[in-house]
């Protein structure tokens, strides 16, 4: 019997990765199996309009499928399906599904609907008002169950109401929505069960999780407390934080919960206060700093990464300066950072004294520049600690000595390489171990006996 193959295409966020798994998952569930681009029946392409020319991009990834596989039935789904709708269908009509991040819990069913009705195209643009769940018994995968998972993403909300001078998530994603907490329970005890030792909860704005119409009354340090007690997870993230919305309470955790990881992205966009109300952040660099020197207390280990924006609009190089002072602040042990792009129909957008890009490219590559140095500098600062790392798969750094490398993370987000005895290696198991070197982008350890 003839399974009908998908292949997946995705661009962006964590989030967008998530959403691009779980299509895998629930296609496998409904008989497809997945093949590569030239002999798949369906493409799903997952689109993200962050980063710069995204409307350009998508054009090209089509024409990309198209000359690779013409027969394919494409859908395109996130936030540059949500901005440009069936607009997708008409320029390209390979085209026969349009999601937008609310509607890509349809396009499972969607796809089957399509390869059995060669002349029909289906849109699923309307943002909802709850959280757009779905089938909770797909959310551990579909895999052989002796096949582990040892780190896993589970959507906890969706959608941001901040509208940041700069930012279109708002009108892509929609208004926020809180998933339930039993479902967000439900899947985390999922992946356990499969394996995962770490978990990350993903939201366009974590700290407001529950604070909606969909909430259940379950705020997000609460959350955090029943994760936690789920037996056999050691590790908790989150991803990402508002800082204008973290409440101390949500500080204390890191201090309450030893699953918590020391670690956390806190988005700061610009170490100026003028450039920060320009851009609608809702913060100032003394509220941020409240914040870091909070997290700092509650765990002396805390490492941050962050966003950074070069080139707002009239940005000034003593504003620039501001940005580069805080790097060493904040003490960044690493950041994304990218130069101002317009993005259509934001506030930011129609304002004056754009930067010309040449001068926001010098701009960031000084600002990388000392990011990078810094990035180093951290790594180095592990060498001699003892802690574990969750091993995932093993390394692409093999050199032929004795026993084989594993490449896994430590509490703190760093890839580490780890050097296993022959034959115990395995994607799930924590393994205690000492940090012996740092490379420019990882690290090198031992096992400890």
């Amino acid at each position: 019997m003839h399974r009908p193959g998908f292949h997946c295409v995705t661009f962006g966020c964590q989030m967008n990765v998530n959403d691009s798994q779980w299509v895998a998952r629930a296609l496998v569930a409904r008989g497809f199996e997945e093949k590569p681009l030239e002999e798949a029946d369906v493409v799903f392409l997952n689109t993200c309009s962050v980063r710069e020319k995204p409307e350009q991009k998508v054009h090209s990834a089509l024409g990309r499928i198209h000359q690779a596989n013409p027969r394919a039935v494409v859908g395109v789904a996130g936030c540059v399906a949500q901005q440009l709708g069936t607009e997708l269908m008409r320029r390209h009509p390979q085209v026969r599904l349009v999601a937008g991040s609310d509607g890509i819990a349809s396009a499972p069913d969607a796809f089957v609907r399509l390869l059995a009705e060669p002349a029909l195209r289906l849109s699923y643009l309307e943002f909802t008002d709850a959280y757009p769940d779905r089938d909770p018994c797909l959310a551990a995968g579909n895999g052989a169950p002796d096949t582990p998972v040892p780190v896993a993403y589970v959507n906890i909300m969706q959608g941001c109401d901040n509208f940041c001078a700069y930012c279109i998530v708002p009108y892509t994603r929609g208004p926020r929505k809180s998933r339930s907490t039993q479902a967000v329970l439900d899947e985390c005890r999922s992946w356990v069960e499969r394996g995962a030792g770490d978990i990350t909860l993903l939201g366009q704005n974590v700290n407001v999780f529950g604070m909606d119409g969909s909430g259940d009354g379950t705020s997000f340090p609460e959350l955090l407390r029943r994760v936690a007690e789920i037996p056999g997870l050691r590790r908790i993230r989150f991803v990402s934080a508002h800082p204008r919305d973290f409440s101390q309470e949500t500080i204390d955790m890191f201090a309450e919960l030893p699953q918590l990881c020391p670690r956390l992205h806190l988005p700061l966009q610009s170490g100026s206060d003028s450039m920060l109300r320009k851009m609608g952040r809702g913060y100032t660099m003394d509220r941020y700093m409240e914040v870091v020197d909070g997290l700092r207390a509650a765990r002396p280990d805390f490492a941050l990464s962050t966003d950074l924006i070069v080139g707002f609009p009239s940005e000034t190089e003593e504003e620039f300066e501001d940005t580069l002072k805080c790097i060493d602040r904040c003490g960044f042990m690493s950041s994304f950072s990218f130069c101002y792009s317009d993005r259509p129909g934001t506030r930011a957008s129609a304002m004056p004294f754009k930067i010309p890009h040449e001068e926001q490219l010098a701009r960031l590559e000084r600002l990388q520049a000392l990011q990078n140095d810094r990035a180093e500098a951290w790594l180095r600062t592990r060498v001699g600690m003892v802690t574990d790392v969750l091993l995932e798969a093993p390394s692409h750094r093999q050199d032929g000595e004795e026993g084989n490398l594993w490449q896994g993370r430590d509490p703190w987000g760093d890839p580490v390489n780890v050097r296993m005895p022959e034959g115990e290696g395995r994607p799930g198991l924590f393994v205690d171990v000492r940090i012996e070197e740092a490379k420019k982008h990882s690290l090198m350890a031992v096992k400890l006996a």
